[in-house]
C-alpha cells in the first residue's frame, strides 16, 4: 500500500484555489457545505476501455475542459476496481497511475470529482465475498488520496440491492466508515440507501450520528416505464411510444418534496446522483427533454446537486462519435429554466 504520489499531491495542491469546492469553503465535518459548491455534474468514464487500455480511450483528457465549458461543474467517476484487483485484493499499480492521471486532469479543469465504487452487481449478489473487497478498497484508496483536496470525494459503494438489503448494508458501512475516517477524517463520503439508492429507503439508512460530512444520495429513474422504455437489460425491453404525462410530472414534484422532506428531517444534505432517459429507444426527444428539464428544475428547487448519468455510452449528453454535445439534452440540464 502506498500513499499518493507526490507529483500529484503537488499537482492536486496547485488546483485547490480553482475548485469549487476549496479547503477554506467547507467547514470540517459539515457536508452542506461540500454540497452548496456542487450544483450540475455528470457520469463519465464507467465503461471507457481506458481502464484496461488507455491507448483505446474515447474519452479523452480534453473532454473535462469540454464538461466545465459547457456548464457543469463536478464529475461523478464511475469506478469498477474489483476487476483491477489480485487475489490479495490489491489494486493493479497500472489502473491506481491511470485514476491519478484522470483525477488530476479533471482537477485541472476546474472540476470536483466524486469517485464512486460502482461494483454494485457483485456486492448485491455475494454481500458476504463484497466485504473484504470493498473494505480493502476504500483502505488503500483512501491512504492515496488522504492529501487529496476536499473537491475529491468517496462515494462508497454505488446502488446496493437484492442481498445486499438495509440490514446488511448498515452493517456494511459501519465496517467500511472507519476504514476510510482513519485516514480521511475531514473527506466528503457520499452514501446512499438500498433498493438501488431508491428515496424509498432513505428512512432504513442508518448512519452515524456524530458523522455530519456525509453527502447523502439517491437515484431516481421514475417513471421508469418511461425512462427504460426499450431498455435491453430490464423488463421493459419491449416498451415503445411510451409518453410523459402531467401525471408523471406531478410524481416527479411529489417525490423531490418528499426527499427535501427526509433531508430536513434529519438534517442530513442530499445529492441526485443519477438521473436520465434511455437513448435508444426511439422516445421522442422532446419527451426525453421535458423530463430532463423536470428533474434539474425540481432538484435545484430543493437545492439538491445533481449529476446527468452519463456523458458517453448510453443516456447520453454527449456524441464522442461525432465530437458533439447532444444539444436538446445540454440545454435542458443547464440552459434556462
Amino acid at each position: 500500500m502506498r500513499t499518493i504520489p507526490r507529483s500529484l499531491r503537488v499537482a492536486l495542491a496547485c488546483c485547490t484555489t480553482l475548485l469549487p469546492v476549496a479547503a477554506s469553503a467547507a467547514p470540517s465535518g459539515d457536508a452542506f457545505a461540500t454540497a452548496a459548491h456542487l450544483h450540475r455534474g455528470v457520469n463519465v468514464l464507467g465503461y471507457d476501455p481506458l481502464w484496461k487500455d488507455p491507448a483505446r480511450a474515447r474519452f479523452q483528457p480534453r473532454h473535462f475542459a469540454v464538461i466545465r465549458k459547457g456548464g457543469f461543474d463536478f464529475i461523478r467517476l464511475v469506478l469498477q476496481a474489483f476487476d483491477h484487483m489480485d487475489a490479495a485484493n490489491r489494486l493493479d499499480p497500472k489502473w491506481l497511475a491511470t485514476l491519478d492521471r484522470v483525477v488530476k486532469q479533471a482537477s485541472d479543469a476546474g472540476l470536483s470529482v466524486i469517485l464512486d465504487e460502482h461494483d454494485f452487481n457483485t456486492c448485491s449478489d455475494d454481500p458476504e465475498a463484497c466485504g473484504p473487497r470493498l473494505t480493502a478498497f476504500w483502505r488503500q484508496i483512501g491512504e492515496r488520496y488522504r492529501a487529496a483536496p476536499r473537491s475529491v470525494l468517496f462515494e462508497l459503494l454505488n446502488e446496493p440491492h437484492g442481498k445486499l438489503d438495509a440490514d446488511r448494508w448498515n452493517a456494511l458501512l459501519a465496517q467500511i466508515l472507519p476504514v476510510v475516517r482513519a485516514s480521511n477524517p475531514q473527506r466528503t463520503l457520499v452514501v446512499g440507501p438500498t433498493n438501488w439508492n431508491s428515496l424509498s429507503k432513505l428512512d432504513a439508512l442508518k448512519l452515524p450520528a456524530s458523522d455530519r460530512n456525509i453527502l447523502v444520495t439517491f437515484h431516481y429513474y421514475e417513471p421508469f416505464r418511461f425512462t427504460h422504455q426499450g431498455a435491453p437489460w430490464t423488463d421493459n425491453r419491449d416498451l415503445h411510444g411510451i409518453p410523459l404525462t402531467s401525471a408523471d410530472e406531478k410524481r416527479i414534484g411529489a417525490d423531490l418534496d418528499a426527499v427535501a422532506a427526509w433531508s430536513k428531517a434529519n438534517k442530513r444534505p442530499v445529492l441526485l446522483g443519477e438521473f436520465g432517459t434511455f437513448d435508444k429507444s426511439g422516445t421522442p426527444m422532446v419527451d426525453r427533454v421535458r423530463y430532463t428539464a423536470t428533474v434539474r428544475r425540481d432538484a435545484e428547487a430543493h437545492g439538491f446537486p445533481w449529476a446527468y448519468w452519463q456523458f458517453d455510452s448510453d443516456f447520453i449528453v454527449y456524441d464522442i462519435d461525432h465530437d458533439k454535445w447532444v444539444e436538446p439534452i445540454r440545454q435542458a440540464l443547464v440552459g434556462k429554466p
